[in-house]
């Protein structure tokens, strides 16, 4: 990963057999890449959420995450609700899926939830920790708020959780036949990850591009393999 082993720009590795999975033939390399990763978390995060096909739910933030978790949502059968900054992003956020689009500079994102009915789910994927209490008190009755982005402490009421039966649950990832599934439904779907892609030689500078957060949305390093 590079993170927790050097290594993660290599453009060969050995590993088990079992934690691998296989790229579709419809998939590039660079195409597959992103979804292992963002895609993985939010399709792994949306399935296992509780929510079913006409629930509503809403994805916070429209950004390298919550791009896909746009998708995943609206290909999942889920009345999809898009919270971002800015109505600029509304455009996109309808093309990839949304139903609805709230503007959280203008408009009051809990309250706008509730008056749809109230999330079943609410899929955090920012790391901000203001914009997901903003959005809490959109949750209905057993609703669920999902954080997939470490923040910092986040403000909940105890007797909002209590009253509604409603909860928090974190979600980090999934294993290598998560990410076949996620691989094999995004190919049945149509849900693609928005890339920017470098050439390896150029690794420094994407990774400039990538920790800048103009990029739109994930970047990618090619190895020509």
């Amino acid at each position: 990963t590079g993170i927790t082993r050097d290594g993660g720009y290599a453009d060969h590795m050995i590993a088990a057999a079992r934690a691998l999975a296989r790229l579709p033939e419809e998939l590039t390399a660079t195409e597959a890449a992103p979804l292992m990763c963002a895609g993985l978390t939010t399709f792994n995060a949306l399935r296992n959420s509780g929510a079913r096909a006409g629930d509503l739910v809403a994805v916070l933030g429209v950004g390298g995450l919550g791009h896909l978790g746009v998708q995943f949502a609206a290909k999942m059968g889920y009345r999809t609700v898009a919270i971002a900054r800015g109505k600029d992003k509304e455009p996109l956020a309808r093309k990839l899926g949304a139903g609805h689009y709230i503007d959280s500079r203008t408009q009051d994102p809990a309250a706008e939830l509730v008056k749809l009915g109230g999330a079943r789910v609410i899929l955090a994927t920012v790391t901000n920790a203001e914009a997901m209490g903003a959005a809490m008190g959109g949750l209905a009755a057993n609703g669920t708020f999902m954080i997939l982005g470490a923040a910092g402490p986040v403000e909940v009421s105890p007797g909002f959780l209590i009253t509604g039966r409603r909860s928090l649950m974190g979600w980090y990832s999934g294993t290598s036949i998560d990410s076949q599934d996620t691989l094999s439904f995004s190919v049945l779907t149509g849900v693609r990850s928005m890339n920017e892609v470098f050439p390896l030689e150029r690794a420094a500078e994407a990774y400039e591009r990538m920790m800048s957060g103009r990029a739109r949305f994930r970047v990618v390093l090619a190895t020509g393999h």
